[in-house]
């Protein structure tokens, strides 16, 4: 009986959990994919040469709904999502359990890298186009209720997503307590007014058959294929689904999309199509035309706050994907700042948060109205798309073993689909979508640089070190003054001496009793296990070789790590231990092969601005020694 009562409690325990966590995956994670329907029939039904006719309106709303069930449920819900890095998604942890799979083949890891690094970059320029998009869609909504105030759209947009930006530090914990009952109120508005206009002409219900959609193309030729670069803005937000399944889980998301998300969209587009069936006049702005007149305004000012918060779910996923990039040695070191005691994963990145508003705000006034942004987003998402569907195969090949005639099927319909999507984008290049893939192109530079030029300075480093092992045979036999204590070096090479510790010999003349030769490695995997977290090696004369092991989504903390030690055999008093660390003084040198001359600037540019190891290690200042070294490259 007690048994019984214990067990009723624990599942009332986690049936409170789970619909918490699905909460806040509906106002986090559904964000972006459910404020698209502000623009998305609009769009794909008044570019050049179309008109909402009964035939283009069921043939789009078909696509839509296919596009939803295809893409989102079984591509991303049930398929992608499958591809967990330890419970962390997201294009960087895909490519890491992607590479961890195909194991020793490097040429096929330095191509999967390239491609995975590139999807990356190119989720950076969906994470500016997002957020202007989203809220000049919203604020547009004035000019249904008062056109003459349509002058005042972009300048409100721009101070609205500043003071979203400004925000950030204070960081997304407290603001998304109020995320999940926002947009809980959001579905359930979009979705009754869509059901509204579904009773006023319930023949819009016949655009659930794929036919329609078939039809469309048959019909149409060009027409629907460029439509088709439209519909793609339906399944938007899912790759930010995708990455933020390690805060929420696979279950609440999968749990809020069948049973909420999904059917509200469904009734908020099938509505839209239902109004344009007997209006087709109100195609300038159909999602606001279907609200009651008395409703206009608060249905803005939800819109606003709505769009507001499908932007935070882009911006945080930019930051996460930033910590990750640097933890995997493809940008930059820069400054991270916690912003919830709770969390590990609610982060801010100053540098990043600048960069995406200054970003954010060319977007807006340079293109000036939904209608125009929409010409350049699309062709960012999917391509990410397209590649996380690469990438998600070989993990299907290697890591779950797949048979390759279900892999030829699945891949086949999949990579048909995003191809289709990709190549509908293209066409609108010139009208915009220059900016996103030119801002991706520059951030896979950017990372590409930082990688190749990291390779290259550990390599020289390595050249010129003398062998450790004959070093410490001959400090046996001819020891120099030992002090009292524990040095610290940090070195990229465990077998060889550290110019730190030559430096401090060759000018201090003098050795501490115990050295330790410190290498930080970071796994593939996004938290290190306990067991793999330490590696020692006793090298004799009281020297010591110490691996340290950290997850990419891990926050390296150096003094914390030493501190658990002492049960391999290495107790650390930090008060009587002092780092030594040799600081790299890049050179950029035409005479070496290394990368092209601009890209060797670049990286020692950045590397004079990138936030110092020790910062990013948490090694305290007044337990340092630093040694310059000038490294060419």
């Amino acid at each position: 009986m007690g048994h019984n009562i214990h067990q009723s409690v624990t599942e009332a325990d986690s049936k409170k959990r789970l619909a918490a966590l699905a909460l806040g995956a509906i106002g986090v994670v559904y964000g972006d994919i459910g404020t698209s329907p502000l623009y998305t029939l609009q769009t794909a039904l008044s570019h050049d040469g179309m008109h909402p006719t009964p035939e283009s309106i069921y043939g789009v709303l078909s696509l839509i709904f296919w596009a939803l069930i295809i893409v989102v449920s079984l591509k991303y819900v049930m398929f992608i999502m499958r591809a967990d890095n330890k419970g962390e998604g997201g294009i960087m942890a895909l490519m890491a359990l992607t590479l961890r799979g195909v194991g020793g083949q490097p040429k096929l890891r330095w191509l999967l890298a390239i491609i995975g690094i590139f999807g990356a970059s190119l989720f950076y320029g969906d994470g500016v186009i997002t957020p202007a998009i989203s809220v000049l869609s919203a604020v547009e909504g004035v000019k249904v209720a008062a056109p003459g105030l349509a002058h005042w759209v972009v300048p409100v947009t721009a101070v609205i997503l500043f003071f979203l930006f400004a925000l950030q530090r204070h960081g997304t914990e407290r603001v998304g307590r109020l995320f999940g009952p926002v947009m809980v109120v959001w579905f359930i508005v979009i979705g009754l007014l869509g059901a509204r206009m579904i009773l006023t002409d319930p023949h819009v219900l016949y655009a659930l058959n794929p036919y329609y959609g078939v039809r469309f193309f048959i019909s149409h030729g060009l027409q629907a294929y460029i439509a088709l670069g439209s519909v793609v803005l339906a399944v938007t937000g899912t790759e930010a689904l995708y990455a933020d399944m390690g805060h929420f889980g696979k279950r609440p998301i999968r749990m809020a999309w069948f049973n909420f998300v999904l059917p509200a969209l469904v009734l908020n587009y099938f509505g839209q199509g239902a109004l344009l069936l007997k209006h087709p006049e109100a195609i300038d702005n159909p999602f606001f035309k279907a609200v009651p007149s008395m409703l206009l305004y608060p249905m803005i000012a939800l819109a606003t706050v709505a769009t507001v918060i499908a932007s935070q779910a882009v911006i945080s996923g930019a930051f996460s994907m930033t910590r990750e990039a640097m933890s995997l040695g493809y940008s930059m070191r820069m400054p991270v700042v916690h912003t919830s005691r709770e969390m590990s994963g609610q982060i801010f990145v100053p540098w990043i948060n600048a960069f995406l508003l200054v970003m954010v705000l060319l977007a807006v006034f340079g293109f000036r109205s939904s209608e125009n942004l929409s010409a350049a987003y699309g062709i960012a998402v999917t391509g990410t798309m397209a590649i996380t569907t690469v990438l998600a195969l070989f993990v299907a090949r290697h890591q779950w073993r797949w048979r390759v005639p279900t892999l030829l099927v699945v891949g086949a319909v999949l990579l048909t689909i995003d191809i289709s999507f990709f190549t509908a984008n293209l066409i609108k290049v010139e009208y915009g979508g220059w900016f996103p893939l030119v801002l991706g192109l520059a951030v896979f530079v950017v990372m590409t640089t930082w990688r190749r030029g990291r390779e290259l300075v550990v390599r020289e480093i390595k050249q010129g070190g003398l062998a450790l092992s004959p070093f410490i045979d001959n400090i046996t036999e001819h020891p120099p003054l030992r002090v009292p204590g524990t040095a610290v070096f940090l070195t990229a090479n465990q077998n060889a001496v550290p110019h730190a510790l030559l430096h401090n010999l060759k000018h201090n003349k003098v050795l501490h009793e115990r050295n330790v030769m410190l290498t930080v490695d970071v796994l593939e995997t996004p938290f290190a296990d306990r067991e793999e977290r330490i590696h020692l090696t006793p090298l004799g004369s009281d020297f010591y070789g110490l691996e340290v092991r950290f997850g990419f989504a891990e926050d390296p903390n150096i003094p914390l790590a030493l501190s658990k030690c002492a049960k391999a055999g290495l107790p650390f008093d930090l008060m009587d231990t002092t780092f030594f660390l040799s600081r790299e003084n890049i050179v950029a040198d035409k005479r070496r092969p290394g990368m092209a001359l601009w890209r060797d600037r670049l990286f020692a540019f950045m590397s004079r601005n990138a936030l110092p190891a020790t910062a990013f290690f948490q090694i305290p200042g007044n337990r340092l020694i630093e040694l310059g070294t000038q490294v060419e490259i």
